[in-house]
This record gives structure tokens, sequence and C-alpha cells, in this order.
């Protein structure tokens, strides 16, 4: 059976007579590790498939130029031209 912890409780660090560690460092000196470590790892990059060049193009197309390819004979046009009057007629 899963149950919940409810009430955790850490113990508060007792303040005397306590050098500081790297944990209790200023913060300054951590934020130039992190900003010289960052700067040198490579970028990612992303490469898309034709197949999905092709579909993001489609979908960004306006409705005048699914018209002009529609005209031109492209099918895939003439069908979403169909399928947008009849949804329109439905309406």
């Amino acid at each position: 059976m899963i149950s919940a912890v409810t009430n955790a409780h850490q113990p508060e660090p007792v303040a005397g007579n306590v050098a500081p560690t790297k944990a209790t460092a200023p913060a300054t000196t951590n934020k130039k590790t992190t900003q010289q470590s960052s700067a040198s790892k490579p970028a990612d990059s992303v490469q898309i498939s034709s197949a999905a060049q092709a579909a993001l193009k489609e979908t960004l197309e306006t409705s005048a130029q699914t018209a002009r390819e529609a005209a031109g004979g492209d099918r895939q046009a003439q069908r979403l031209i169909a399928r947008e009057s009849a949804a329109e007629k439905g309406q």
C-alpha cells in the first residue's frame, strides 16, 4: 500500500563556530563556474525530416495559396477545400 509522507522535517543547522564549507560558500563563485561551463557546451541541434517539413509547410500556408494549388491540380489542396466547404455547410 502507498502512503504519503505528511510531516517530513529536516533538521535545522546549528549556528556556531563552524567553518564555511563548499555548500555554504558564497554563491558568486558558483555562478562564475556555471557560466563558464555552460558557455563551453555545444548547442543542441534538431534535424527535421523532409516529410515533417512538408507537413509543417502545409499547415502554415494561407487559404489563397491552397486555392491556387487546388486550381493547379494539387489533390491534397482539393481535398482540404472540399473538407472546409463541407464543414461550413454543416454549421
